[in-house]
């Protein structure tokens, strides 16, 4: 019996051992959070929540100036209110979602009046992206332009 549980000890000695190692091995940074500054941080969680359907994930700070929302598996979307310079904002820059059903997504913007079109910014016009992929730009309350695509 003791041959046993040392037997066991061993095996799990030796694989905590090598985790360690093949975490070393690999080592690059990962995607962990965006943080976006908002001037209202409720018409921005507002915005993120119903818009974009994101879920809102508990955050440390547990005050009124920060909202954390889950964008994916160990990703997150920090929204912070502040004083945020007032900037025009790039379609450059921008955040990109993918959905299962890009119709169906514009829709649910038209039913909330939602401005949304291709890149050139023509009105509820779709870009065709060279790889097949159609896409729809929008800016969230602050001006900060959001993709949303097919991602076939």
């Amino acid at each position: 019996m003791n041959k046993i549980i040392s037997l066991k000890l061993s095996v799990l000695l030796t694989a905590f051992m090598f985790s360690g190692l093949c975490y070393g091995q690999d080592n690059k940074p990962t995607l962990n959070h965006i943080a976006v500054c908002a001037r209202d941080l409720k018409r921005s969680v507002a915005f993120y929540s119903n818009v974009l359907e994101l879920k809102k994930i508990p955050n440390p700070f547990h005050d009124t100036v920060h909202q954390w929302f889950s964008i994916g598996p160990g990703t997150q979307l920090h929204v912070i209110q502040a004083d945020c310079p007032t900037v025009t904002h790039d379609i450059n820059n921008h955040l990109c979602f993918r959905v299962a059903s890009l119709p169906d997504y514009m829709k649910h913007l038209d039913q909330l009046n939602i401005k949304y079109g291709n890149w050139a910014g023509d009105y509820k016009k779709t870009q065709l992206r060279a790889d097949g992929v159609v896409q729809i730009y929008f800016q969230d309350p602050d001006g900060y332009w959001i993709e949303v695509n097919n991602a076939k």
